[in-house]
């Protein structure tokens, strides 16, 4: 158990993983748990503070979910967060009613003086979203925002520290949402600030050591970030228990697959199988276009490969993925709807021939997975390398999956990558690549007619990989990124780059 943890009471809203990210970046340990856990397991958590997310429901509704009153009577200050708010008003003696008029979008609010926004221009803006409305606060409370059609936007009970806000702070929308969460984190509940990737890494290590003991553990190495710093993380928990099975599908960038098990066997004592089965997969692919059944077909047929070289090596207990949180949100996990399967969490078969699957990273984002691997030792170029999805170029490939397409993506997007680095923009831009599409069009090449095809170009900045923006690129260096790919890279004439942000588009086009 960590020294100081906050519990984060989750009510089915879609922006609730971003609190804990905001609790994170606070250098402060959360929980994430549903609101149908009881009393006595929220106790157990020994929480500094209590946050009520925002949720679909009405709180009025016979069916509404709500929490067990008695968190009110724990001496424990809570901030409750659109729904959460309506709920802790309501079940406080309060009035929540529906909304004349609905609030969707960034809106300007005032704000009075509190602990909560300490530091914070009472003239501000901050993204509404609800129909519903607090109409009277319960005894003890009082008004501390208000927008022009929400006159309860927040309110608090200073004695009792409860707090209450209409808006959410958690979303970049509100550009003081975070200050304020960390206004409830020190001046609300005291928090110290001192929960690191440091502190995650040691205690994992502790865990898994006890809950592994002897046993074997079979790790699903990609050789991206996520699977990479999964890996190492199992290593100093278990060291030679742990065996690496590098499955080379063909459908890995150019070169690497080399890169891969140079860094493991040379740089890291760990066991590496490398299984080079690109004709398997190449041929469970021919044929099929939809996104998510290519998915399906790669997640299972990684986890056949990992079964037949289980069975080649003994008896393995555990499997080890590198699954993130942003992977199991956009698989439907809770009440989230089904964006895209993920093969780590999406796309298993029924039958898994291992005791259990571990996947160490599951609540983590992806910065957080970079800060863990410095920590771990793990190479820079390692650490910061793109960020590459499970189905790995398949998703990329728009279409058929042939061998030659495959070649033409490989080439098209290391040309891409490596500009990128020449012009020191592979920070500044948190994912880029290439992407052939299944649309040809006539060109003119010396002279001659070509009807070859369009690669499109993808690049985002992000902080949580759950929102993104498209990103700025100089046009000089698209220019030469342009002229390169046509130049050098067969079978295609033209390039166009992807301007849509996230949402509505998915970082990835499949």
């Amino acid at each position: 158990m960590q020294n100081e943890t906050i519990v984060v009471i989750d009510f089915g809203g879609q922006y609730n993983q971003l609190i804990a990210r905001r609790v994170r970046e606070a250098n402060v340990y959360c929980v994430v748990i549903p609101y149908t856990k009881s009393l006595e397991e929220i106790k157990a958590f020994a929480p500094k503070g209590i946050i009520f997310t925002g949720g679909p429901n009405s709180v009025y509704d016979k069916e509404a979910p709500k929490i067990d009153p008695g968190v009110f009577s724990l001496g424990i200050p809570v901030l409750g967060i659109c729904y959460g708010a309506q709920m802790m008003s309501m079940m406080l003696g309060g009035n929540v009613q529906q909304a004349n008029t609905r609030e969707y979008g960034v809106v300007d609010v005032s704000l009075s003086e509190s602990p909560l926004f300490k530091d914070i221009d009472p003239k501000n803006e901050c993204l509404m979203s609800h129909t519903d409305k607090i109409e009277e606060v319960p005894e003890g409370f009082v008004v501390i925002g208000k927008t022009a059609h929400c006159p309860v936007a927040a309110f608090q009970d200073s004695k009792r520290n409860f707090y209450g806000v209409q808006f959410h702070p958690e979303v970049n929308h509100t550009p003081f949402g975070s200050r304020m969460i960390r206004n409830f984190l020190f001046e609300v509940c005291g928090c110290s600030g001192d929960w690191t990737m440091a502190d995650y890494a040691k205690n994992y290590i502790v865990s898994a050591r006890e809950k592994i003991g002897d046993k074997k553990v079979l790790c699903a190495l990609s050789g991206g970030v996520d699977s990479s710093v999964a890996a190492i993380l199992l290593s100093k928990a278990v060291g030679k228990q742990l065996v690496c099975i590098f499955v080379d599908h063909g459908l890995l960038r150019k070169n690497e697959g080399d890169e891969v098990e140079k860094v493991f066997r040379d740089q890291f004592d760990i066991n590496l199988i490398r299984v080079n089965c690109e004709e398997r997969f190449l041929s469970r692919l021919a044929g099929v276009e939809e996104p998510e059944e290519k998915r399906k077909i790669i997640g299972e047929e990684f986890i056949r490969v990992f079964e037949e070289e289980a069975k080649k090596i003994g008896r393995v207990d555990y499997l080890v993925q590198g699954t993130i949180y942003p992977d199991v949100i956009e698989s439907g996990a809770g009440d989230a709807s089904v964006i895209k399967s993920h093969h780590n969490v999406g796309g298993l078969p029924d039958y898994v021939d291992f005791k259990e699957i571990i996947e160490p990273l599951r609540n983590l984002f992806k910065d957080e997975v970079r800060k863990l691997g410095t920590e771990l030792g793990i190479p820079e170029q390692l650490v910061w390398r793109q960020p590459f999805p499970g189905p790995g170029l398949a998703i990329r490939c728009i279409g058929d999956i042939t061998k030659e397409r495959l070649e033409i993506l490989k080439d098209a997007d290391f040309i891409f990558r490596e500009e990128i680095a020449k012009a020191g923009l592979q920070r500044e831009i948190n994912q880029y690549f290439a992407v052939v599409t299944n649309m040809r069009s006539v060109g003119v090449m010396g002279d001659e007619r070509t009807y070859d095809y369009t690669i499109a170009l993808r690049a985002v900045t992000t902080t949580d990989f759950m929102t993104g923006e498209w990103a700025r690129i100089p046009y000089d260096v698209l220019d030469v990124v342009s002229r390169r790919i046509v130049n050098e890279v067969k079978y295609v004439n033209r390039i166009v780059y992807d301007i849509t942000s996230k949402p509505p588009s998915t970082i990835e086009w499949e």
